[in-house]
């Protein structure tokens, strides 16, 4: 076998691709084995934040199930049970999101706390 330039495969490899009168194969009858092909660019994922709820001894249970319902799309026994866990221990992760998402969210629930008079406090922290 010949030792090829890259290039010199890379045109013997198109020329076989196309529509040639000898059927597709290379003029010198040899074979190319080896193909150029691009690499993707690989995307990062975005960096993640947790979103966190903080007890406070003022909001009532049924309205931290409300926003956990209403705002991190849980279901009710999942709400619940954040609920009482951020009751127990002083804080509880509602959801996991990209920074903008996470973003939103702690503002959508400190703005229905403001508009309910509820002290509920709501921060993000990278997870």
């Amino acid at each position: 076998m010949m030792s090829d330039e890259p290039w010199q495969r890379e045109v013997r490899a198109r020329k076989r691709d196309g529509d040639d009168a000898d059927g597709g194969r290379p003029p010198d009858g040899d074979t190319v084995i080896e193909r150029r092909t691009r690499l993707a660019p690989r995307t990062k994922k975005p960096p993640m934040y947790k979103v966190i709820l903080l007890n406070d001894d003022y909001t009532p249970m049924e309205f931290v199930v409300e926003i956990l319902k209403v705002v991190f799309h849980k279901q009710h026994a999942e709400a619940t049970k954040i609920m009482l866990h951020v009751h127990q221990n002083g804080m509880g992760v509602a959801g996991v999101f990209p920074y903008e998402i996470a973003e939103t969210k702690v503002r959508t629930v400190d703005e229905l706390s403001r508009q309910s008079e509820f002290p509920l406090k709501c921060v993000m922290e990278k997870a």
